[in-house]
């Protein structure tokens, strides 16, 4: 058994963060997802999530496995949803964004571990709503997202260039 464990990412980790973001836009293009495909998320994006103290990253025996944001808070980018709309409007929420893993840790099932941990932190800090929202094309993240209870909700429109339309999700905990 491999030690794994989540820590907050630093300025140092960025070039591991960036070489996994390729990774992941390799492995949607060649899905036929238009995803990350315009240069998002790029490297001023991932030291705006450090500085924010939103970066975090999934180590694997002291490598570098895989890099998510999670935001506490209000995301703009949510407050309009065609579909059955969001069941919890009120309590705050957390957004896992620009999640990804290193092709080199493929195949270890290290995704459900990453959202388990990462909704566990903000679990404990009293967040018990969750949303993600992924590109119709991108099915592995969907099926991971509703094989760990979120729930589909309805479209958004993400603040990207492109087809900007997502499928959002929603998990909503109790104590």
């Amino acid at each position: 058994m491999s030690l794994v464990y989540l820590r907050h990412a630093t300025k140092a980790d960025v070039p591991a963060i960036m070489e996994i973001i390729a990774d992941a836009k390799a492995l949607l293009k060649a899905d036929g997802s238009p995803q990350w495909q315009d240069g998002y998320p790029d490297e001023a994006a991932i030291r705006r999530d450090i500085m924010a103290q939103q970066s975090w990253i999934l180590m694997v025996d002291n490598q570098i496995a895989g890099t998510a944001a999670q935001v506490i808070g209000d995301d703009a980018n949510y407050h309009e949803i065609t579909g059955t709309g969001w069941q919890n409007n009120d309590d705050p929420y957390a957004t896992i964004h620009r999640i990804a893993l290193s092709k080199a840790f493929a195949g270890q099932h290290l995704s459900h571990y990453f959202f388990s941990a990462l909704i566990s932190t903000a679990y404990q800090d009293g967040i018990r709503n969750f949303r993600i929202d992924t590109h119709q094309l991108n099915q592995r993240m969907q099926a991971i997202a509703t094989s760990l209870g979120y729930q589909f909700r309805g479209i958004v429109h993400v603040a990207e260039p492109g087809d900007n339309a997502r499928r959002a999700y929603e998990l909503n905990l109790t104590d």
